[in-house]
């Protein structure tokens, strides 16, 4: 009997969507029809609660990657309103296609929360926010997926048992993370999903992985240490000017991620009999009888 859970994979389409509808719902559209994936993801940002004014007005690092003079005006250009992420859900629905979303501050978590997706996501930048991690335990009841990414051992200790406190530890969804764009595989670091299924394993609903690295194979060794929830950045064309396209898997990459994750979750089991039927013919024809 296969004992693991059935991969679950979300395309993470952040703001990959370069700020453009049309986009997005093309994003949505392969992901479903093409790609055979579970969900979708965007990213909620309220700009000038989340960053300083030093910051909202200084130029993009990296302008070459900028839609703005500023990075504040950047942001905001890739920025959808709580309307468009409520049509872009309407639209998911249609199609069939779970709709979710990170959410990087207080009200960006309020405006998500009323659309009442099945889940929302916290970055790893913003998983130590325990005014919007409060406002969404006490409001939201949906399940919570939080990534680990650059957050100490003792950080996340103390986050879990937020959530046991509050209640809403098995809401909870742990994500193994590198924060990186991409991740050198030596810095992947797959076997914290070993340890962080050793420690909150029964604590928290799943244990999942956020990968930033490049191609597939990780994720299926993800997958067989016990990370059921996969998590990829997505986009259309990997050259787009953006920081995360670099670090995404196009259409033919996430169609190949979700067929071999399908693939190896069939392969996970033991024989059931010491002979399978499938063997029996060979054996009749093949096995030396007079052994």
């Amino acid at each position: 009997m296969n004992n693991y859970h059935k991969p679950y994979v979300i395309a993470e389409i952040g703001c990959n969507h370069k700020g453009d509808m049309d986009i997005a719902k093309e994003l949505i559209k392969i992901a479903k029809i093409f790609c055979n994936v579970d969900a979708i993801k965007f990213q909620k940002r309220n700009n000038k609660e989340l960053l300083t004014e030093e910051q909202y007005y200084a130029p993009h690092p990296n302008s070459t990657n900028s839609y703005g003079d500023t990075y504040g005006e950047h942001r905001e250009y890739l920025e959808f309103d709580v309307d468009q992420h409520r049509e872009l859900q309407e639209y998911c629905n249609v199609i069939g296609i779970t709709y979710s979303t990170s959410v990087w501050d207080t009200t960006s978590a309020k405006e998500i929360a009323s659309l009442n997706p099945e889940f929302i996501k916290i970055p790893s930048a913003c998983n130590n926010n325990y005014q919007m991690l409060g406002w969404l335990c006490d409001n939201y009841r949906g399940e919570i997926h939080i990534s680990t990414g650059m957050t100490t051992k003792n950080e996340t200790e103390i986050l879990v048992n937020y959530f046991i406190e509050k209640g809403r530890n098995m809401d909870l969804v742990l994500y193994n993370c590198t924060s990186g764009y991409p991740v050198p595989f030596e810095d992947v670091c797959l076997l914290d999903i070993n340890l962080l299924k050793a420690k909150y394993g029964g604590k928290v609903k799943y244990i999942g992985f956020s990968g930033h690295h490049l191609g597939i194979a990780v994720d299926i060794a993800a997958y067989t240490l016990g990370a059921n929830i996969i998590e990829r950045h997505y986009t259309l064309d990997r050259t787009w000017k953006g920081t995360d396209h670099a670090a995404s898997l196009e259409p033919m990459g996430l169609r190949k991620l979700s067929r071999d994750l399908n693939a190896v979750h069939s392969a996970l089991s033991f024989k059931k009999t010491d002979i399978l039927p499938i063997e029996q013919v060979q054996r009749d024809k093949l096995k030396n009888k007079k052994a």
